[in-house]
């Protein structure tokens, strides 16, 4: 993960201070871009311990096209509370984009099983993608996250928004694409994510892991993690951990976060920090 380390410095050394949503003020830079071979590891970050249990379960939430908070915090996952509302509903986000896409005639579209089929049957297509920006749901700025759930909006709008597959030789690569992407928090858990979804849909139509590159447009530091930052840099990476799936299911939305035996994961201590909302 030397190239999410570089990032972070990148940012530090060369990123302007701009104001954003949460009036908490970041550095932040634009465009830029890493890559990590899975064949070398699973990019779960070692210079900070992260919440495995977090990552698997928030991905296997967005399959499952829920957009309700219950099924998390009974699993363990609190890291969407702040932005739903008392009955724990945050509007049309990722999942209900992912697997139930509107359309005009009333019915809906699943990207997920779009992307499986072409993986499947049409591999060398340049359209093996999903993404979650539907502009009719996107959040009114001027309105709380609760307020734009009880108007049929999404609570926040996809930060990490398209997701783009390649198959070469046998080999499945992915690419993600994060309009906004809070380097501190944020991307780290993306980029686990990212792999993780990339291992399962290997899995599902017989192929070989390969690449993962991130793509990011404003890459930031708020300001109230700066600190925070520059200790984590501080700190030598280890060696990455590996993942073990211990058994195929029928369908990509049929894992279990018992199914993902992440093995030799040994980073340094947590590093706490605020969301900002």
């Amino acid at each position: 993960m030397k190239q999410y380390l570089e990032l972070l410095q990148d940012v530090l050394d060369h990123g302007v201070c701009k104001g954003d949503r949460t009036g908490t003020g970041t550095l932040s830079v634009f465009g830029r871009q890493y890559r990590h071979d899975l064949a070398t590891g699973f990019p779960l970050l070692t210079t900070k311990k992260l919440h495995f249990k977090s990552i698997v379960n928030e991905l296997l939430w967005f399959l499952s096209g829920n957009t309700n908070t219950r099924w998390l915090k009974e699993n363990g996952v609190s890291i969407w509370n702040a932005w739903a509302t008392e009955e724990g509903e945050l509007g049309p986000i990722y999942g209900a984009q992912w697997t139930a896409w509107p359309t005009r005639d009333g019915s809906t579209i699943n990207q997920i099983d779009y992307v499986i089929d072409c993986l499947r049957n049409n591999p060398d297509s340049r359209r093996i993608l999903f993404h979650a920006w539907n502009v009719e749901f996107l959040p009114d700025e001027r309105m709380s996250p609760q307020e734009n759930v009880k108007a049929g909006r999404m609570a926040l709008p996809p930060c990490h928004l398209l997701y783009q597959f390649y198959v070469a030789e046998g080999r499945l690569s992915a690419q993600l694409m994060i309009r906004s992407s809070d380097s501190f928090l944020g991307l780290p858990y993306n980029t686990a994510s990212l792999a993780l979804l990339t291992l399962m849909l290997a899995q599902q139509c017989d192929l070989v892991p390969g690449e993962i590159i991130i793509c990011t447009g404003d890459s930031h530091i708020y300001n109230n993690h700066l600190e925070q930052v520059q200790k984590q840099l501080t700190r030598e990476p280890l060696p990455l951990p590996r993942i073990n799936i211990l058994r195929r299911p029928d369908s990509i939305y049929d894992y279990r976060f018992e199914d993902f035996d992440l093995q030799d994961y040994n980073p340094h201590a947590h590093i706490a920090a605020p969301v900002a909302v």
